[in-house]
């Protein structure tokens, strides 16, 4: 149990923290969804889904790379806060360079580039929950980093409402929510200090086994690799199963998961740091949203379909929002932290290498059923993995 004597971080900086975060999804996911393929087809023309793909994949590369290097560096510095700021500054300045590309060379040049700068902002940001939030606070933190896609969500709506802006100014809006997002808690967050979760561990054997951290690894990675498979052909699933569906419906269900997850993860996250049981709420998250697959595969009509997605939808939002605030938790090196953090995040970035070639060998020939009965056994094994880890103290 948590003793409640204990220090704790302020709400005031955990809420302007869970802000900031979500400036990270609101820089992504208007401009990945919506603003850049647009782009793509304005330069690309018949080409674009294609020239998507390459842009999808380099892009890939890019955040990949640029988490463990900037998180590197920031470790280095020992300073998060420049690093924050310089990569909010880029981020927005390449957002506002897009409309300056006249080929599509140009453009995925600058993509590249605002996938690096996107993470030196949030690499430094992520380590800074974990040098300023204990672990007795790590489930909040966890259920209020929820909030980070249902404001993505949120802020692709507001961005695309007809007549707001056109499609150049699109562009410059997201940039003005983003730094409304993150530059709170820089000049206001006012957090206490918490000394004690950077004392580097020299040559110490490390307090969390190498079998932990690579057991929360591979449980992230394959629970992400079935929520990239949704996220991308979620539309393309109800329309096999009823026609006449809109995208429009298809939006406002996912609206729906992420919103009704928000205080789901929140009372999950206290609970866990209440009763000190950290990851037994990822283990039935991982059940939960495991059973939620098998349900979809077995889906006959578009009101199952329905239904199943959103048990699945819900389970995995909550799921990898308490992960990554418990992953701080378990990290080995404070002195490595941002690194670290930077190799874990490769869960956010490889399924997207690896879900179109499951989609491209599975649904042509098996169709759906088939893809989504296999990530139910990859989500199976996720919660093997959790559910045989030892307790973490």
């Amino acid at each position: 149990m948590a003793d409640a004597s204990q220090p704790r971080q302020s709400t005031r900086f955990l809420l302007l923290y869970a802000l900031a975060a979500a400036g990270g999804a609101i820089a992504y996911v208007p401009f990945l969804t919506i603003l850049l393929p647009v782009r793509m087809t304005a330069l690309a023309g018949q080409g674009d889904i294609e020239a998507l793909g390459y842009v999808t994949f380099c892009g890939a590369i890019a955040a990949s790379a640029g988490g463990v290097l900037f998180g590197w560096l920031s470790d280095r510095t020992q300073n998060r806060r420049s690093w924050i700021i310089a990569g909010l500054i880029l981020t927005i300045a390449l957002l506002l360079a897009v409309p300056l590309a006249q080929d599509l060379p140009t453009l995925i040049a600058i993509i590249i580039g605002w996938q690096l700068a996107l993470n030196m902002m949030l690499g430094p940001l992520s380590a800074w929950g974990g040098d300023l939030v204990p672990d007795h606070q790590k489930g909040l933190l966890g259920g209020l980093l929820a909030f980070s896609p249902a404001l993505g969500a949120v802020s692709c709506a507001f961005v695309t409402i007809p007549g707001l802006a056109d499609a150049d100014g699109r562009l410059a809006l997201v940039g003005v929510l983003v730094a409304g997002a993150v530059l709170p808690v820089l000049l206001l967050g006012r957090p206490r200090p918490f000394p004690e979760l950077s004392v580097p561990s020299g040559d110490e054997p490390s307090a969390r086994p190498f079998a932990i951290v690579t057991r929360m690894w591979f449980a992230r990675l394959l629970v992400q690799i079935a929520e990239a498979a949704l996220f991308a052909y979620l539309f393309f699933w109800f329309r096999s199963i009823e026609p006449a569906i809109t995208d429009s419906e298809t939006a406002r269900l996912f609206s729906l998961v992420l919103t009704v997850a928000v205080p789901l993860a929140l009372l999950a996250g206290r609970w866990a740091d209440r009763s000190g049981r950290a990851i037994l709420p990822l283990v039935i998250c991982a059940t939960i949203l495991s059973l939620g697959l098998a349900a979809m595969a077995m889906s006959e009509t578009l009101l199952a379909a329905k239904l199943s997605y959103v048990v699945f939808g819900v389970a995995a939002t909550i799921f990898l929002s308490l992960h990554s605030g418990q992953t701080l938790r378990i990290l080995p090196r404070p002195e490595h932290r941002a690194r670290d953090l930077g190799l874990f995040n490769l869960t956010n970035t490889v399924p997207s290498l690896i879900m179109p070639w499951l989609t491209i060998s599975l649904v042509p020939g098996f169709g759906f059923d088939a893809l989504f009965l296999l990530l139910a056994g990859l989500a199976s094994v996720a919660v093997l993995l959790l559910a045989t880890m030892p307790r973490l103290r």
